[in-house]
């Protein structure tokens, strides 16, 4: 029997970060969820624009993310929507997160959310922050772009 290959679908993405920050490298990293998040994550009900990575005693957690429980959650749990979540990482990829972030001033942001094979992975981003004048030429250039494809449709 084959096992189809099932493509990666999204579940929520940060849009924020690719306006607030330049992203130097991408992590994919695993999630360390209850049960009510995963239903909740099904459903799609998640926020990850207040989100941001932390690197304590050599782990990586997800602050800030809300995940909203649902109505249907159990009786005897009580969720906490914006509770810390470990990040499952390689050594090798932690080791290099931890080195960016104290040495060279790097910030760690969760960049989208989303299914490979039935679980649930994050992708994270070492960026440096953007200044106004940077988000600036971004918002130009992306004006640029647009008008030059309405120019070509023409």
């Amino acid at each position: 029997m084959k096992q189809t290959q099932k493509t990666n679908t999204s579940i929520a993405v940060n849009r924020k970060a690719h306006h607030e920050y330049f992203i130097e490298d991408r992590f994919e990293a695993g999630l360390a969820l209850e049960g009510w998040e995963v239903k909740s994550l099904r459903a799609g009900r998640v926020q990850l624009d207040q989100g941001y990575v932390l690197i304590k005693n050599g782990e990586a957690w997800l602050f800030g993310a809300l995940i909203t429980p649902l109505q249907t959650a159990s009786t005897h749990i009580h969720p906490d929507p914006q509770r810390s979540r470990k990040l499952l990482l390689q050594r090798r990829e932690l080791n290099k997160l931890i080195g960016s972030v104290e040495r060279r001033g790097f910030t760690v942001v969760p960049l989208s959310l989303y299914w490979k094979n039935n679980r649930v992975k994050l992708e994270i981003g070492l960026a440096k922050g953007k200044k106004l004048h940077d988000k600036r030429a971004t918002e130009k250039e992306r004006d640029w772009e647009r008008q030059k494809q309405r120019l070509f449709k023409r």
